[in-house]
């Protein structure tokens, strides 16, 4: 819990953003200066810890955990920090490598800064975003203040009713080849403050532990890095702005690295792939040749942030009409996190402890798909845990004598044990159906 103090510090650092955006806004070319020194101030410092904080996560190469601080103390802590940044001995550490699973079977690589240089990265951030999100257009959605996936994929269905051609763009491994001298050049155009520009520098180039061994980063921005989602917009803001005086072209749509451009025809469609590629070239990115592609709505359909989006059915004029369900990789992924909660591993434990595990699994899955055509995908995953669970009761009492009377109460318990349902509007029905 913070106090009174340190509140009134985090209102005070809210004030300073306000500031900085109006004036960005106001004069969209001028370039700010004396940021630095807004970075190491106290106030900045205790925001930026008490978000780093609720973000949790892992230690980094140091292995100082968020208890080990809190023990040390905190305003301790933040002012050695400070102390580092004003004396210009601030050093970021290289980054911890690790690998979580993908859904395709590959590995996607993660990079943990240390909880310090978390810290300071997410005070930087706090000062520069408002100059950067100042410029930020409407077509950018992902890691940006009050826009979110639902607003994206929102969009995309709006623009479909009306377009009949999509351009599914995939950026080959985008967050591993961002150029750091292009990515420089961009923050420079904003600000004019050098130390500002090292900081970002030294991240950018910390380098990699990997094994216990060594590895310089001469390129690209590690995913799990604090500061590396506003990075990574600033560096597609180019495409970005290219398409806001290209509106011909098509709408662009853009969540971080995931973009679809949806447009009229199959010529404007082919003519936006081109710039588009044209675009990757300046940036030296690379397009995924595999997944990149012209997508034509009246024969099939195409993904975009968990959605599948499909049009069918006919309008009174002839036309069909856009629709977005959860896609089948969506749908596996739930589904494979509902048969690790309810597997036999977990046999040991009760009904009410995977309620407990599954409700906030439901909720977050449903409040983020509800928004689409899922009706159906919600029925069957009701249905789906439902058997999960029925077999967890059933599957060491086979004997069919038994069967109707375990049936019977676990019906009975099914009504009461609090579960979430995915297709909440219908909760009676489903006990009966069940």
């Amino acid at each position: 819990m913070l106090n009174n103090g340190q509140q009134h510090s985090i209102e005070k650092s809210r004030q300073l953003q306000r500031n900085l955006y109006l004036a960005a806004k106001k004069d969209k070319q001028r370039r700010f200066h004396a940021l630095y020194d807004r970075i190491f101030r106290l106030d900045i410092l205790w925001r930026a810890w008490k978000e780093v904080r609720e973000n949790k996560g892992s230690a980094g190469i140091d292995g100082i955990t968020f208890e080990m601080i809190e023990e040390y103390g905190v305003e301790e802590y933040l002012l050695d920090i400070q102390e580092d940044l004003k004396n210009k001995k601030y050093r970021p550490k290289p980054v911890k490598r690790v690998y979580i699973p993908k859904p395709d079977g590959k590995q996607r690589p993660l990079g943990i800064p240390t909880i310090r240089d978390r810290i300071v990265q997410q005070a930087c951030k706090i000062v520069i975003e408002p100059i950067f999100e100042a410029n930020f257009l409407d077509s950018s959605y992902g890691f940006r203040p009050k826009r979110d996936a639902k607003q994206a994929t929102e969009k995309v269905k709006k623009e479909l009713y009306k377009n009949w051609y999509v351009v599914d763009a995939d950026i080959q491994g985008y967050f591993d080849n961002i150029n750091h001298e292009i990515l420089l050049g961009l923050l420079n155009h904003r600000i004019s403050d050098r130390r500002v520009i090292k900081l970002c520098r030294q991240w950018l180039q910390a380098g990699v532990i990997e094994n216990g061994k060594y590895y310089p980063t001469e390129k690209g921005s590690p995913q799990g890095g604090v500061i590396s989602p506003l990075l990574a917009n600033i560096y597609l803001h180019v495409l970005d702005s290219y398409w806001e005086n290209h509106k011909e072209l098509g709408v662009i749509v853009r969540y971080a690295d995931d973009a679809v451009i949806v447009c009229r025809t199959r010529k404007d469609a082919e003519l936006a792939f081109e710039h588009l590629k044209r675009i990757m070239t300046k940036l030296k990115l690379t397009l995924n040749p595999q997944k990149t592609k012209i997508v034509d709505m009246n024969k099939e359909s195409f993904d975009f942030l968990g959605f599948r989006y499909q049009k069918f059915g006919k309008t009174k004029c002839g036309r069909k009409l856009p629709y977005m369900m959860p896609s089948k990789k969506a749908m596996k992924k739930v589904k494979d996190a509902i048969r690790v909660i309810t597997c036999r591993k977990s046999a040991y434990e009760g009904l009410e402890q995977k309620v407990e595990k599954l409700n906030p699994l439901i909720r977050g899955w449903r409040n983020y798909f509800q928004h689409g055509n899922s009706t159906r995908r919600f029925k069957q995953l009701d249905e789906y845990v439902w058997m999960r669970l029925w077999r967890r009761v059933y599957y060491r009492r086979k004997q069919k004598k038994y069967r109707e009377h375990v049936l019977y109460g676990f019906r009975k318990w099914y009504a009461t044990s609090g579960i979430e349902y995915f297709y909440y509007l219908n909760k009676k029905r489903y006990v009966a159906v069940f």
